[in-house]
């Protein structure tokens, strides 16, 4: 394939003349920045030369920081030593997907590497971090990879042999700060504006429907997808008290012909990625006697089963197999029949079935020309029969068809422009979720989508897939956060690993919904994620590692537990969980096949783990934290930088709710918890005021309920009132005051609360 070069990052001996970066931002406390470097523009088919070696990516020299063979900061304290630096790659395994790695040596940087952020420690402990991103320059895009030199190498490929360059100008971003989640954040907002091709999530519209509980049809049916069958699941979820007001019809409802008839049973099974599609409405199955189309069935669904949004999946080229050439209904978007090239990148980890059996088959791909018209009569018809968005599948596949269509970049850019700009005409809301997109020719190609997966799909038959999906959603927000509201996928409620699956949903900041069979469900823990109307407790940001986890092996290593913050509008919320011993990573491949152990591990939590408390803490806060353990219904006080101990077996997990205690009144220590019967308790809280003086003072929550209200209280209030009816409540030793909320006649489901204190 052309120009699927590498070039390593030479020495700073090497580089040209100081110049001031636009790739410096942050920076720790007493330093200042240097006049970086840019990044020299290597031929890339020329001969690998010196590079620095992993010992050499981040150093001292001379008063200055050097990360790389880079001057990043100058001006460092003459005390200030470093140990040997700890990195972090998010890296494509697969064409699809992009998994976490930890490492200290260059050479074990994995090919397709997205994302490399190093930390390096000061004797004292002082950290210093550095964000390396490989991006898109103008139609090339970059990964990064190690050597077996142990040389780290940046690769630069356009796919297409007609588009050529001798230089990189912009393909690798660097950035530096003593945060690692402020320093993605401000990385990626300043990539965005140098770039322009991709936005921030804060400045993008984001979905209602993720605020809702919802059900896919994906793992209950399959491709056997029918209106019957959507009927009995949402059925059985609203009758449990866990209604569904948001659907995906997954997979299996679009008309698609497999014109690879043949006797021998595995070759027929390599055919199925290869279908095509023939038209753009609806199958048999959703015209007949149970629904005249796929409109009536839309329609009765939402108003038998109170569903409010109606997504339909397709692929982005239209099936797996792109479009039949023939058909009428196809020729006036005049596709053609190709055949994808795969990068050495998309090997060089692990291959896929399904891009092995496109490449042996074709892909009838759309017209670049024709591509938004092709959208907008898909976009229009759904429209049309009521559905209100689209889940948008196997997006990755334009890197591999990017030949004499000017390259992979232009390619994927066609088609994403043409996608986002069809949404924002037939449907409202910004209603898209992409998926299997994990490269950065979509990630820094999407300037309004909102919504992407975070992960490989759930896979409810395979026991050992568990604990990697909530380790890999975790650290890919990490990243995919900055620019979309990760989607950690559905799970099964009636599973051995549903309470793992559900904790880590709650604390994801993205949408909550199940793939569970009709009838198949477990409503003990669906009740803990979806009130009754309902709404789910969605956090604000996207759930990622707690700092002293990111350069910890959560799976494999068999010392560290995960931890995963998040913040809501009063509180922080910490999720703990033990993923040793169940499985191993997928890459690389091991010979023999992994034993589940079980593993009990100690860790510590503190409420400082939860990044940009400040956020949310106000000026009033003196530092003191209310921690309520859920499933062992313990609370504990905490100064901020206070840790306590947690013992966590195999495949456990336990969150915690950070509260924040404030003073009222002068006398009244006080911090709302939420609903402690749901797995974000401080989820559920809307607003927290106050009214009185130093002698009686009265605390004002606006509550989402029903449910078990909670709160740190360490004095005993003289009465409780929920919507101006007084209740009985409950208050112990420790603080901890409860009392029920019951259903109430507003139509949102808020409850305004009234706890009152007198001043002895």
């Amino acid at each position: 394939m052309a120009m699927t070069g590498t070039a390593p990052w030479r020495s700073p001996l090497r580089a040209p003349p100081p110049t001031p970066s636009r790739g410096y931002n942050s920076r720790p406390r007493g330093l200042v920045p240097a006049q970086c470097r840019p990044w020299p523009r290597p031929s890339l088919s020329s001969a690998a030369v010196a590079c620095p070696r992993s010992e050499e990516m981040a150093r001292l020299e001379r008063g200055s920081l050097v990360v790389g063979g880079r001057e990043l900061l100058e001006r460092a304290p003459p005390s200030v030593a470093l140990r040997r630096p700890a990195w972090l790659s998010l890296f494509r395994f697969k064409i699809w997907w992009m998994i976490p790695t930890v490492g200290e040596d260059a050479a074990g940087v994995p090919a397709e590497t997205q994302m490399l952020l190093l930390e390096s420690r000061s004797e004292a402990g002082a950290a210093l971090y550095a964000l390396m991103l490989p991006v898109l320059d103008g139609g090339f895009r970059a990964s990064l990879q190690g050597s077996p030199e142990n040389e780290l190498q940046f690769c630069f490929e356009s796919g297409d042999p007609e588009v050529q360059t001798l230089e990189a100008v912009d393909a690798v971003f660097i950035n530096s700060g003593d945060n690692p989640f402020k320093l993605m954040k401000e990385s990626i907002k300043m990539l965005s504006k140098i770039k322009g091709t991709f936005s921030h999530i804060e400045d993008k519209e984001i979905p209602a429907n993720l605020d809702w509980f919802g059900w896919c049809t994906w793992d209950a049916f399959y491709k056997s997808v029918n209106p019957v069958g959507i009927e009995e699941g949402l059925k059985s979820l609203c009758e449990g008290g866990a209604p569904p007001r948001f659907l995906i019809i997954d997979d299996g409802w679009q008309e698609t012909v497999n014109g690879f008839k043949e006797v021998d049973e595995a070759f027929i099974e390599q055919t199925v990625f290869a279908e095509r599609l023939i038209d753009l409405t609806e199958n048999d199955k959703f015209r007949g006697e149970t629904c005249k189309n796929l409109g009536d069935h839309v329609k009765k669904i939402k108003e038998h089963y109170g569903v409010k949004y109606v997504y339909i999946w397709h692929a982005l080229h239209g099936y797996w197999g792109g479009v039949l050439t023939t058909p009428d209904a196809m020729k006036k978007y005049n596709p053609q029949l190709v055949y994808p090239v795969q990068s050495p990148g998309n090997v060089a980890n692990l291959r896929d079935i399904a891009m092995d059996s496109l490449e042996k088959f074709g892909v009838g791909i759309i017209d670049p020309a024709m591509i938004y018209d092709f959208y907008n009569d898909q976009h229009s018809y759904l429209s049309s029969v009521g559905v209100d968005g689209v889940k948008v599948d196997v997006q990755n596949v334009m890197e591999t068809l990017g030949k004499g269509f000017g390259g992979r970049v232009a390619l994927t850019q066609k088609y994403q422009q043409a996608l986002e700009e069809s949404i924002a005409r037939n449907f409202k809301g910004n209603n898209l979720i992409c998926c299997m997109s994990h490269n950065t020719d979509s990630i820094f190609s999407s300037l309004k989508s909102a919504v992407a997966r975070a992960s490989e799909d759930f896979m409810p038959r395979e026991p050992t897939m568990q604990t990697l999906h909530i380790a890999t959603v975790a650290f890919n927000s990490l990243l995919l956060g900055e620019i979309f509201i990760p989607d950690w996928d559905m799970f099964h409620s009636k599973h051995e690993s549903a309470e793992f699956h559900g904790a880590a949903r709650a604390l994801s900041g993205g949408g909550v919904y199940v793939s569970d069979k009709p009838g198949m469900h477990d409503f003990s823990v669906l009740k803990k994620l979806v009130l009754p109307d309902g709404l789910i407790l969605r956090a604000k940001h996207a759930g990622r590692p707690t700092r002293d986890c990111l350069f910890n092996d959560p799976v494999m290593d068999g010392k560290s537990l995960l931890k995963i913050w998040n913040l809501n509008k009063f509180s922080g919320v910490i999720g703990v969980f033990n993923c040793q011993g169940a499985g191993n990573w997928t890459y690389p491949v091991k010979e023999n096949a992994h034993v589940p152990t079980t593993v009990c591990i100690t860790g510590d939590l503190s409420p400082s783990d939860v990044e940009l408390l400040e956020e949310i803490a106000g000026d009033d806060w003196n530092g003191e934290t209310a921690v309520f353990a859920f499933n062992s219904c313990s609370l504990s006080r905490l100064q901020k930088h206070q840790i306590m101990e947690v013992s966590l077996s195999t495949m456990t997990c336990e969150i915690y709710t950070i509260a924040l205690i404030k003073v009222f009144g002068g006398f009244v220590q006080f911090a709302p918890l939420g609903l402690v019967n749901m797995y974000n308790s401080g989820g559920a809280l809307e607003n927290v005021t106050s009214t009185g003086d130093c002698s009686e003072i009265t605390i004002q929550i606006q509550c989402r309920g029903p449910g078990r209200f909670g709160a740190y209280s360490a004095t005993r209030p003289e009465i409780c009132s929920v919507d101006e009816h007084e209740v009985e409540f409950k208050h112990t030793d420790d603080g901890f005051l409860a009392f029920d909320l019951s259903h109430g006649s507003s139509q949102d489901n808020l409850r305004n609360i009234e706890i009152l204190y007198r001043a002895s």
